[in-house]
């Protein structure tokens, strides 16, 4: 895939096991290329959502008419919280 990616001038980003990637083609390529990487290795699944919008990490990305525009995202079950001062937790 990352090859693939380097031929065509796309982006990829990988950490662990999440990873994306830009695309230019059809979305019908895409999928034939997904699916076939689905059978290089019979202990390794791709699960992949095709979209023009996604969080990778900490981060929202965007496809905008071919502009990758980025925000802050925040998981729905996120709370900011802060240990209060008085708890038994130690210092860093």
């Amino acid at each position: 895939i990352v090859e693939e990616q380097t031929k065509t001038g796309e982006f990829y980003g990988r950490y662990i096991d999440d990873i994306f990637m830009t695309w230019n083609r059809s979305e019908e390529e895409l999928r034939i290329l997904l699916d076939d990487a689905n059978t290089w290795h019979p202990n390794i699944k791709l699960d992949y959502k095709i979209s023009n919008s996604l969080a990778f990490l900490d981060v929202q990305l965007t496809n905008n008419n071919g502009i990758l525009l980025t925000s802050v995202y925040h998981k729905p079950a996120a709370e900011p919280c802060i240990t209060p001062f008085t708890s038994d937790h130690p210092r860093h």
